[in-house]
């Protein structure tokens, strides 16, 4: 006799991502990386872009309105951090969009980044977390880069970092 399917209703399935969600977003807050921590940590990242020579001029050229995209990198870092599901986008196509973007710029990013985590009161716990995360962007958007640009042949791994 053949098994029977146990198929999942969509109700179940949105509970148990919801759980999941509320898992992460409780492992994070338990190291320090809360709403406000968020909050904070963008801010202080872009305006150390903001006033940096390299990527500074880049998002100048790129970014009229900072409110508006501190807001959405604050969405943006919610969804990465808590698995908030609050992000909607593709940072894919922007980075893409970007002429000349190559690994020296995200390795800057990711140093600016780095340097932003250790300059707030956050655990070290925490700012491994994050720092991985953002190894993790950083790594995934300049592969997508690259491979657009170059084909597969320009994929690179951060690993180093």
């Amino acid at each position: 006799m053949p098994e029977k399917k146990i198929v999942t209703p969509d109700a179940d399935v949105r509970g148990h991502a919801a759980a999941a969600r509320l898992r992460k977003r409780k492992a994070a807050e338990a190291m320090g990386i809360d709403t406000a921590f968020i909050s904070e940590m963008v801010e202080n990242f872009y305006a150390r872009i903001r006033g940096d020579a390299l990527l500074g001029p880049i998002f100048a050229r790129h970014i009229d309105d900072w409110p508006p995209h501190l807001a959405r990198m604050k969405s943006f870092w919610a969804s990465v951090l808590h698995n908030s599901g609050g992000f909607s986008g593709n940072p894919m196509v922007k980075h893409i969009a970007i002429d000349g973007l190559d690994h020296a710029h995200f390795v800057h990013w990711l140093d600016l980044f780095h340097q932003t985590l250790e300059g707030m009161d956050a655990s070290s716990k925490a700012v491994e977390h994050i720092h991985e995360r953002a190894r993790m962007i950083a790594n995934s958007l300049m592969n997508g880069v690259a491979i657009h640009r170059d084909g597969l042949s320009g994929a690179r791994n951060m690993e180093a970092f």
